[in-house]
């Protein structure tokens, strides 16, 4: 089975390009939605309401907005966040990825490279989109700030970076087509199928 990684900043457009590739007939896993789900555990709340303390609910759930203003703009507590979720988001994708008869599965994770789940992938797509694009798209989909967008951008890499690590790259810039750029990663990757 190959394991391709797809990855991407904040708004990048991840979510439109799995869903691309899922109906080639690749399976996808959503790291964000294991987090969210995984966020709903009682054991991982009881963690997170004692570090962080009950102001982070809002109907006894965890709020990811107030999680997220919490973490974005605090070092200290992002590693802790991460050290929490991490694992379970891999004995998720580990648990999922046992269950597919694929020839290729996709993981889709915003943060590939910063959590180090890219060394479990063989293959790296990067979607990379101009920043202000970005900033734009997800103030309108999460209707939040220009400096809430930033402050989670802070702690991704830059499209750069995640491009030289990567072995395919698509643009998302508006100014080239995207499904093109997707087919022909999707025929090269079934040409590697054996």
């Amino acid at each position: 089975m190959i394991k391709v990684g797809l990855t991407g900043g904040i708004g990048s457009g991840k979510t439109l390009v799995s869903t691309i590739f899922e109906s080639l007939g690749f399976p996808v896993f959503n790291a964000d939605n294991a987090s969210k789900k995984i966020l709903l555990r009682k054991s991982v709340k009881k963690k997170i309401i004692s570090y962080f303390g009950s102001s982070i609910l809002s109907k006894e759930k965890i709020d990811n907005r107030k999680l997220a203003s919490f973490v974005f703009d605090n070092l200290e507590s992002l590693v802790f966040l991460q050290s929490i979720l991490h694992p379970l988001v891999k004995e998720s994708y580990l648990r999922w990825l046992g269950g597919q008869n694929s020839n290729v599965t996709i993981k889709e994770a915003a943060i590939l490279f910063e959590s180090g789940s890219y060394k479990d992938c063989d293959i790296i797509i990067t979607i990379s989109s101009y920043k202000e694009l970005r900033v734009s798209r997800v103030m309108k989909r999460d209707d939040v700030s220009e400096n809430d967008v930033l402050d989670r951008m802070k702690n991704q890499y830059e499209d750069s970076k995640r491009e030289k690590k990567s072995d395919f790259i698509i643009y998302n810039n508006e100014d080239k087509m995207l499904l093109p750029q997707v087919i022909s990663i999707y025929q090269e990757i079934k040409k590697t199928i054996k």
